[in-house]
């Protein structure tokens, strides 16, 4: 491109043959009347050309009126002739005088079409107003049903692939049940070890300080045996397990959903939930109850740790107090409500991986949504175990 100076304005000339060519001529000084002329073309094709051309002219030249000569335009479409009205506006805008001349029959037919008044009319569209109160509150009524719903057909999906695999055991893929127990059982192990000894220290600790008072420090010990088996144990390795495999169930199916390979599954026959599921789900069901048991099992140990070092009880008093207060019906109890939640971490994590729609946005976007519904259930069913549990024992 080849850019020409003519009287202190810049004219362009194209080299380039697939660019129509226009040049731009002046007359006159800063300060006074100005005449321009154009000549060539004005398309789309050299748009951006011819309006760096005209741009921050205003201020360069400082005009006392403009005349626009068109004699030697040969062509101009739509676009360029919104280019030209966008100037004349400019214009009249810092009250500058301005008219077009000399433009031909075929010129002043293409600048009819546009309306300048129009350009600056405000929209026609009605403003958004964000919604009421009870339309959020219906919109969100909608969506919570919707991902029930979405929850419930899943688990009918998941319930029906885990009772063929069980009936056509040759079906399941061992190797990835191992794969998975390894992940989301031994590489958990160090941050479950190192957070339920301190969840038990804390426990025995804190409420020694409130038992002291009472002259009862004896009772620390049934105090976090109760407190670990009954509760806090199921639901601690549960919450862990959540956070580490639930979510990356979640990623792994949902990064599978954007790459298509779940598409590709289906193409070759397999059954997505039935290959990338129940791997997922028995290796959780394996894998929480002895997760749960080791968690008991440290947390116990952070309070003996606590009581024997810090309160002064002996270590046999510690274990016999635990002992006798800790019946096999809590620990069974706990260990079923630890089935349970290992099927709602890996289930939920599988189901929002398969509702990924869209890129790694969504990807980040269902992960956490996989975290956070997971959590929110496992705290509802720990309270029905509660409830139940309280009424049949």
């Amino acid at each position: 491109m080849e850019k020409l100076t003519i009287e202190g304005l810049t004219a362009v000339a194209e080299d380039t043959e697939s660019i129509p060519e226009f040049a731009i001529g002046l007359e006159g000084v800063k300060g006074k009347p100005i005449r321009l002329s154009i000549s060539g073309r004005i398309e789309l094709d050299n748009l951006l050309s011819f309006r760096s051309e005209l741009e921050n002219f205003f201020e360069r030249m400082v005009p006392a009126s403009i005349t626009l000569d068109l004699a030697g335009l040969e062509y101009v479409d739509s676009a360029g002739a919104l280019a030209l009205i966008d100037f004349k506006s400019e214009a009249k805008e810092l009250e500058i005088p301005f008219n077009f001349e000399n433009a031909s029959k075929k010129i002043k037919g293409v600048m009819s079409l546009i309306d300048p008044e129009a350009l600056t009319l405000a929209s026609r569209r009605p403003e958004e107003r964000p919604p009421g109160f009870f339309i959020l509150v219906g919109e969100t009524a909608r969506l919570l049903w919707k991902d029930f719903y979405n929850l419930q057909s899943f688990l009918g999906d998941l319930l029906y692939a885990l009772a063929y695999c069980l009936r056509h055991p040759h079906t399941l893929r061992w190797g990835d049940i191992l794969l998975y127990m390894t992940r989301s059982g031994v590489e958990a192990l160090p941050i479950l070890s190192m957070m339920s000894l301190g969840t038990g220290a804390v426990i025995a600790f804190m409420s020694a300080l409130q038992l002291k008072q009472l002259g009862a420090i004896e009772y620390v010990a049934p105090l976090v045996a109760i407190a670990v088996v009954k509760e806090l144990g199921p639901l601690l390795t549960a919450i862990l397990v959540s956070g580490r495999s639930g979510s990356a169930f979640a990623a792994e199916i949902g990064t599978m959903k954007v790459k298509e390979e779940v598409d590709a599954l289906s193409t070759m026959g397999f059954e997505p939930v039935r290959f990338l599921s129940v791997p997922k789900v028995l290796a959780s069901i394996i894998v929480l109850p002895l997760l749960t048991l080791y968690s008991m099992f440290f947390c116990i140990a952070g309070g003996f740790l606590v009581g024997v070092y810090l309160l002064d009880l002996t270590a046999f008093s510690y274990i016999d107090q635990t002992m006798k207060n800790v019946t096999l019906f809590d620990l069974v109890a706990s260990l079923i409500k630890s089935v349970v939640f290992a099927v709602v971490v890996a289930g939920v994590g599988c189901q929002r991986g398969f509702e990924v729609r869209g890129g790694a946005e969504a990807v980040g976007t269902m992960t956490t949504s996989a975290v956070v519904t997971s959590l929110f259930i496992i705290v509802m069913i720990d309270g029905a175990f509660a409830i139940v549990l309280h009424y049949i024992r």
